[in-house]
């Protein structure tokens, strides 16, 4: 029987793949693309050779990712000890290659003349790869970095375990109901079937997204919003309600010193040094200033703005010591009063069937691509959903996605994109690419549709926004096609870009209908949504600051016998730029995903800086409303359909004429710029 993991189907079978299934795949994936590198290592200065090794890669890729993305969605105890088990090999096997002298020079000898321009860059970019790998290392300096990126492999795997860990591991049994004064009856709805499938009487908060977000800005009850916020922000932690249970205390040393002694490795200065190698930014120096020019813009604004916040709570709710686990509830109070607007309100014009409807739309409308349910396909959970792109009036696809929209036990927290599938030229043909896009909304009770916040309608358009930098994408060399290749200081582009759609009034009124009378958003309360908009900006943008600082401090620092904690690090960083006042035993450090355990780490300020970008390019739609469909057709030729194939600043001066400018993104957050 052949492996489901291997298998040469048209999408994965999901239904059939089983722990037992990895191990196998995955030595087997390893050996055949050992032998594909040697085959590639025997054709020195072949210019074909470069696509022999891309497609190689994606169909390690494909296995090994399969793998990684069922961890992430249907995570097992059994899947897990599988995945553990193989992840080392495949450490070993990517470091091997990196290292692999031959190979490399058989790149090397490749007349560039002979490629295309974006071929060219693939070139570069693989070259770039090897000595990030430690190609010229020799001897033990090169076993020891072998070594030391598999165990940073390992780590940050742990990471991301006691993250989910100590989230499933937390609940609090609510049987008073009074207790959940303010949280909305589709919230409470879902917190009593919790209970129900734990086998409980009453509601059930947990630390999974939608109810944290639906204790947090709205419940009544003080000591509730305290007790779980404690919990959220000391996950796998020193401190809280489970100190010490699932610590990444000693996973983020050592992961920082791995980093750091393989960065000297390497010959560069630190992680920091090593991660803007292959970015847009030029060095640590430029992303300093750059996120200290918007922590400095904003921070005056965002005090100002947190004691509007501490006068309304005394005034006005009670509250004479505005702590962290208040801000939430009093900034939704404070919207409420000076904008009308009640969140929980709004949620009830959004069911999430008719959000997916108007995105699907604007898609079409933006880009020229119809958005089609797709047939019966296996799936890794009955609530996946399966779509297909198909051009203007074309049966036939030109991709596909995968949807899995609501929070469960086993799947991971937040909202993401994946790669299932790259385009290429097959043996067979050409081969479609395939995404997914994953969510934690609220999931259904009973047979009324799901409704989501605005905040998760953002959320949603963003993520789209990867899915279609993918799936869009017309390059069929994997390495610079659809996201690969791009700088990832570059890559939010797309989904930032796309989440500004989600304010437009035509937008908000095709993705809205209430769930009693199935009236769209009124007029006048979308113009007090949009009048809110900017409402705590400033509070917000700092934090991001905050985030994107410590990430730089703690990587420039990284190694030797000095490496820095990261609650000093962090504390420092608040000194100089939050607001918010912290409370002494938050350990924010230990579940920041992001950084420990996934692709951001010396690096998260790519988020602002992608962001510098995006605002700037919807400005564009924003100068010339009349030419929307011109420049929908220009973002998606020049910046989408172009992948890797340029610079990302090439691809945005293409479209938008000119470098990129901060006014946009200032005004973006309610900041003067």
């Amino acid at each position: 029987m052949i492996n489901p993991l291997l298998a040469a189907t048209d999408l994965p079978d999901y239904a059939a793949i089983r722990p037992e299934h990895v191990v196998p795949a995955v030595e087997q994936a390893i050996a055949d693309h050992l032998r594909a590198m040697d085959g590639c290592a025997a054709r020195i200065g072949d210019p074909t050779m470069l696509a022999a090794k891309d497609a190689a890669d994606a169909e390690l890729a494909r296995v090994w990712g399969l793998v990684g993305h069922l961890i992430m969605v249907a995570n097992t105890p059994e899947l897990r000890a599988a995945h553990a088990q193989a992840q080392p090999l495949v450490d070993a096997h990517y470091s091997a290659v990196g290292q692999n002298e031959a190979l490399y020079k058989a790149l090397a000898a490749i007349d560039a003349d002979a490629l295309t321009s974006g071929e060219q860059r693939a070139l570069r970019l693989a070259m770039k790869e090897f000595e990030l790998s430690g190609v010229a290392l020799s001897g033990e300096a090169r076993e020891d970095f072998a070594r030391n990126r598999i165990e940073q492999g390992r780590l940050s795997t742990e990471f991301s375990d006691a993250v989910m860990d100590a989230t499933e591991a937390w609940s609090l049994l609510i049987e008073d109901e009074a207790q959940l004064a303010g949280i909305s009856a589709a919230d409470r709805a879902g917190m009593a079937a919790a209970a129900k499938a734990a086998g409980k009487e009453g509601w059930l908060v947990t630390l999974h997204a939608p109810s944290v977000m639906a204790v947090l800005p709205h419940a009544e009850e003080r000591q509730l919003r305290r007790q779980v916020y404690e919990a959220y922000s000391t996950r796998a932690s020193d401190q809280g309600p489970d100190a010490g249970r699932f610590d990444n205390g000693p996973r983020m040393a050592e992961l920082l010193e791995r980093r750091g002694r393989a960065a000297l490795a390497l010959g560069f200065s630190d992680p920091v040094a090593v991660s803007l190698s292959t970015k847009m930014a030029r060095d640590a120096d430029e992303v300093e200033a750059f996120l200290t020019g918007l922590g400095q813009a904003a921070r005056p604004r965002a005090q100002a703005d947190l004691a509007d916040l501490a006068g309304f709570a005394a005034s006005e709710l009670g509250i004479d010591d505005l702590q962290a686990w208040d801000i939430s509830f009093v900034s939704e109070k404070l919207r409420l009063a000076r904008h009308a607007l009640d969140a929980n309100e709004i949620r009830r014009y959004l069911p999430l069937p008719r959000v997916l409807d108007a995105l699907f739309a604007l898609v079409q409308d933006l880009f020229g691509v119809e958005i089609r349910a797709g047939g019966d396909v296996p799936v890794w959970h009955p609530d996946v959903r399966y779509f297909t792109l198909h051009r203007a009036g074309v049966d036939q696809p030109v991709a596909a996605l995968y949807a899995d929209f609501y929070a469960r036990e086993g799947k991971r927290g937040g909202a993401w994109m994946d790669v299932c599938r790259v385009r290429q030229q097959g043996a067979q043909g050409p081969v479609t690419p395939v995404a997914y896009l994953i969510t934690n909304f609220a999931a259904p009770v009973g047979n009324v549709p799901a409704t989501i916040s605005h905040a998760d309608m953002v959320t949603l358009f963003h993520e789209m926004g990867h899915c279609l930098h993918h799936l869009l994408g017309e390059v069929d060399l994997p390495s610079i096609g659809g996201i690969s290749g791009v700088e990832w200081d570059a890559v939010e582009l797309p989904s930032q870009f796309l989440e500004n759609f989600a304010w437009e009034k035509a937008t908000l009124k095709a993705a809205s209908a209430h769930e009693e009378s199935g009236e769209p958003l009124p007029d006048e309360l979308i113009e007090r949504m949009l009048g809110a908009k900017q409402f705590l900006g400033a509070m917000a943008l700092v934090r991001q600051v905050e985030f994107s600082l410590f990430d730089l401090a703690i990587h420039r620092h990284a190694g030797g016998d000095n490496a820095p904690d990261p609650m000093s690090v962090i504390n420092a960083v608040r000194e100089r730029f939050a607001v918010v006042p912290y409370p002494a035993w938050n350990r924010f450090p230990h579940s920041f995903s992001h950084i420990f355990s996934g692709g951001y780490a010396a690096g998260y300020y790519s988020y602002l800086w992608a962001e510098r970008l995006s605002a700037d390019a919807y400005a564009a739609f924003e100068e010339a409303p009349a030419m929307r469909h011109e420049l929908g057709e220009k973002f998606r030729s020049e910046v989408l359909a172009r992948g890797g194939t340029r610079d990302a600043l090439v691809n945005f001066v293409a479209f938008r004429g000119r470098e990129p400018e901060n006014e946009a993104l200032l005004e973006s957050w309610g900041v003067a710029a």
